[in-house]
């Protein structure tokens, strides 16, 4: 059964009032293809655009985003969280990849603002970039880790 439905099959919140408070934390991905001439302008130092520097502008959203997730996904828990880091790197010549780890304590984990996170830095490079090319791609937003809680998951290449 789905947790997030009652059992008239209707949406509700999980209850975790009873669960035990542990620390707990999300790594999640996301990958950025950009046309080779909008890559081509990101080596230059702190490639910056109209709206700002690209990458620490996406960071900071990312941030933000992570922390905003209960109020844009339903049922999401309001979680104190004690580091959010977000991460932009180039994973091959016109490639860059995001990660965004969230940490917390408490009773609920921490999956769906690290995914927010990594989300949100995304469509923060391509905002910024938009104006140069409307053929970047945002794609394989995914989990890569998680730990706390009942179950731990560590993603392979393959996922």
């Amino acid at each position: 059964m789905l947790s997030h439905l009652d059992k008239k099959n209707r949406p509700q919140m999980v209850n975790v009032g009873s669960k035990d408070s542990t620390e707990r934390m999300a790594r999640a991905s996301a990958i950025i293809i950009l046309p080779t001439e909008v890559a081509n302008l990101f080596n230059e130092k702190d490639f910056k655009t109209k709206k700002g520097p690209v990458i620490d502008t996406a960071i900071i959203a990312g941030t933000m985003g992570a922390k905003k997730t209960s109020d844009l996904i339903p049922f999401c828990h309001q979680i104190n969280l004690e580091n959010c880091s977000v991460e932009v790197d180039w994973s091959g010549d016109n490639t860059l990849e995001i990660i965004c780890t969230a940490v917390t304590t408490g009773k609920t984990g921490v999956e769906m603002e690290a995914l927010t996170g990594a989300s949100i830095a995304a469509l923060t490079i391509y905002d910024m970039c938009k104006a140069l090319s409307h053929h970047i791609k945002i794609q394989e937003i995914k989990l890569i880790a998680k730990s706390g809680g009942k179950s731990e998951f560590k993603g392979s290449d393959e996922d």
